[in-house]
């Protein structure tokens, strides 16, 4: 029923708009997309396995039991715009994949953990390198250090025009707070 009544929403006067949902491995990104749908989320989220627990780094995130190994996908209608989101594996075997991903994304939000903000070099990299526009989102667990806005935006080595939000991915306003942060963040680089 839901997906019927959010079919009818969108008309052909919705401009339809691919973001990604990018950051290290264990920041939330799945979480987020599922708190963002509107449509049941695909997600590949697999069990961890022993073999996993040598390659990727727990440290931080010890309670974490899956891990995307593709992607993750929903959808998200605002006033004139369907947001296609795709939510993009965090470790660095699974780079291709992401580059594949990137072509045609109009944004990136990038979700940062404070935790482990080091880890988030790697994917600003990969954004930066591939010239797309983004945003970042720094999400907040229960144990993360916060810090300062701009702290954090030097510590993330940001520019100042970029956005830089705290966000709770498991929150549905919080994370579309993010999301439309990033899409004004987008329009406003495309209209200058």
């Amino acid at each position: 029923m839901a997906s019927a009544l959010s079919e009818s929403r969108i008309s052909a006067d919705h401009i339809p708009v691919k973001l990604i949902i990018a950051g290290p491995f264990g920041v939330g990104k799945t979480t987020m997309v599922s708190a963002l749908s509107e449509i049941e989320p695909l997600n590949t989220e697999e069990v961890l396995t022993q073999a996993g627990t040598l390659v990727d780094d727990l440290t931080g995130v010890n309670e974490k039991t899956t891990t995307t190994t593709a992607i993750d996908f929903g959808r998200l209608t605002l006033p004139g715009v369907v947001l296609y989101l795709f939510g993009a594996p965090g470790q660095t075997r699974f780079q291709v994949l992401w580059e594949e991903l990137a072509r045609g994304a109009l944004g990136v939000l990038v979700l940062a953990d404070t935790r482990r903000i080091d880890d988030s070099f790697a994917v600003l990299d990969l954004v930066e390198n591939a010239g797309i526009r983004y945003a970042v989102a720094v999400n907040h667990f229960p144990d993360s250090p916060e810090y300062p806005a701009e702290a954090l935006r030097q510590a993330l080595d940001l520019d100042p025009r970029t956005p830089l939000l705290v966000c709770d991915a498991r929150d549905p306003v919080s994370a579309r707070a993010s999301l439309i942060a990033l899409v004004e963040h987008v329009k406003e680089l495309m209209l200058a």
